[in-house]
C-alpha cells in the first residue's frame, strides 16, 4: 500500500502540497547521528534528530534578522518571480525543494499573482544527496503539467551539491521516464555560481534560515529509508504538530509580503552579480584551502555560508566556526549558538562568506 497524499503542513491549502510522506521516526541525538553518519551505519537522510521549541532569546534573533534583512529579502524575491516570468513563457510551476525552498516558494506563489498576474500551482519536494530528487513526486507533478513549466526552487546554494545532484537526478528521470526536463535551479543567492537563476551572490542572513520546522509549515527536513519505503511513496518527513503554539511559518510569509509591497511601490537598484565561473572558483579555491588548512578529510564536513552553517549549529556536531568579522549583525545568531554549544569561533577576514562551518569528525 502506498501514500501518495499531498498535505500543506501549517501553510494555508493554496500555498504549498508538500508531496512528502509524514511518517513517525525515532529520535536520534545529534551525537549518535555523527557516529552513524560517519561510520557508514546510515544514510543523514534515514535519521533525525527531533525538533524542540526554539528558546526565547533565539527566537528574538529571528525577528531581529526579519526586520534588517526583510526589506533585502523582499527585493530578491521580486527579482526572482520576474526571471521566472522571463524564462517560462509556456506556464509556471513552482517545484520548491525542501525544506529551505518552502517558504522561497510561497513568497513566490504569492507575488507571481499579485504583481505578474500568473496563478501558479506550487508543490514541495524532496531532494536528497547522494539520493537524488523524489522521482516519484516529479511523476505526480507531471500528470498534472507540462515539463518545460517546472521551475526548481531552492534559498540559496553552498557548494553546489544540490544543483549538482538535481541536474543528474533530471538526467537519469530523461533516461528512466523518457521525459527532459531543465536541470535549473532557481535560489535568492547563489553562492557557488551553481544556479541557472539568483537574485543575488552575496552571503546575506535569509531570515527564513534561522529557524526549523517554525517557519517551514513546521515541516521536518525530508528523509528516506530505501529499505522502509514502499515503491510509489514519496519520500518522508515528520510533522510537528506540537510546536503549533511556537509557528512563525505564516507570520513569515505575511511580514515579507510586507516588505515585498513597499519593494514594488519603491524599487531599489538591482543586486551586483559576479560571473558564474569567477563564483566556481571562489568556491573551488576555498574549499581545496579549508581542507589543507583544517585538515578535513571529506568536503561534505565544510559547510559555506549562514545558511548552510545555520543548519550544521542547529542539525550537526559542529568542530569550528569560522567568520569573515566578530561583530557582524549578519551572524549574530551563529554567535549565539556557537557559543550556547561551546563551539569554538575563529576569525578569518579574507574569508569570501559571512561563515563557513566545520562539522566535527568522530573517531571510529
Amino acid at each position: 500500500m502506498t501514500t501518495r497524499t499531498a498535505f500543506n503542513g501549517s501553510y494555508a491549502a493554496n500555498e504549498v502540497d508538500f508531496l512528502l510522506t509524514p511518517l513517525q521516526l525515532p529520535d536520534t541525538s545529534i551525537t549518535d547521528k555523527e557516529i552513524l553518519i560517519q561510520s557508514g551505519q546510515s544514510h543523514y537522510s534515514q535519521l533525525l534528530t527531533h525538533e524542540q521549541a526554539p528558546a526565547e532569546a533565539y527566537t528574538a534573533l529571528f525577528h531581529q534578522a526579519l526586520v534588517a534583512n526583510g526589506p533585502c529579502m523582499a527585493g530578491h524575491v521580486l527579482a526572482l518571480a520576474a526571471q521566472i516570468v522571463a524564462t517560462r513563457p509556456q506556464g509556471i510551476t513552482l517545484v520548491s525543494l525542501a525544506r529551505a525552498g518552502t517558504p522561497v516558494g510561497v513568497l513566490l506563489k504569492h507575488v507571481l499573482k499579485r504583481y505578474f498576474q500568473q496563478h501558479v500551482r506550487h508543490y514541495s519536494v524532496s531532494i536528497v544527496r547522494d539520493v537524488g530528487l523524489d522521482q516519484n513526486a516529479l511523476r505526480y507533478i507531471l500528470q498534472q503539467h507540462r515539463p518545460e513549466t517546472l521551475v526548481f526552487v531552492d534559498g540559496w546554494t553552498g557548494k553546489g551539491v544540490i544543483a549538482r545532484q538535481l541536474a543528474s537526478s533530471l538526467a537519469a528521470f530523461a533516461d528512466s521516464d523518457n521525459v527532459a526536463i531543465p536541470a535549473e535551479l532557481y535560489v535568492l543567492t547563489d553562492l557557488s555560481g551553481s544556479a541557472k537563476v539568483a537574485a543575488s551572490n552575496d552571503d546575506y542572513l535569509i531570515p527564513s534560515c534561522i529557524l526549523n520546522a517554525t517557519v517551514s509549515g513546521l515541516v521536518s527536513r525530508s528523509v528516506y529509508n530505501k529499505a522502509h519505503a514502499h515503491a510509489g511513496d514519496f519520500h518522508g518527513c515528520v510533522f510537528y504538530g506540537h510546536l503549533a503554539p511556537y509557528d512563525l511559518s505564516r507570520y513569515f510569509i505575511d511580514a515579507l509580503l510586507a516588505h515585498i509591497e513597499q519593494a514594488w511601490q519603491h524599487p531599489t537598484a538591482e543586486a551586483h552579480h559576479l560571473p558564474a565561473a569567477q563564483l566556481k572558483d571562489i568556491s573551488e579555491k576555498w574549499l581545496d584551502t579549508l581542507i589543507t588548512r583544517y585538515r578535513v578529510k571529506h568536503p561534505h564536513y565544510i559547510k559555506p555560508g549562514i545558511g548552510e552553517s545555520t543548519r550544521v549549529l542547529l542539525r550537526r556536531e559542529a568542530r569550528l566556526l569560522l567568520l569573515q568579522d566578530a561583530n557582524a549583525e549578519a551572524t549574530r545568531h551563529l554567535r549565539w549558538l556557537a557559543e550556547a554549544k561551546a563551539i569554538p569561533i575563529t576569525i578569518i577576514s579574507d574569508l569570501p562568506y559571512r561563515a563557513v562551518a566545520l562539522i566535527k569528525e568522530i573517531p571510529l
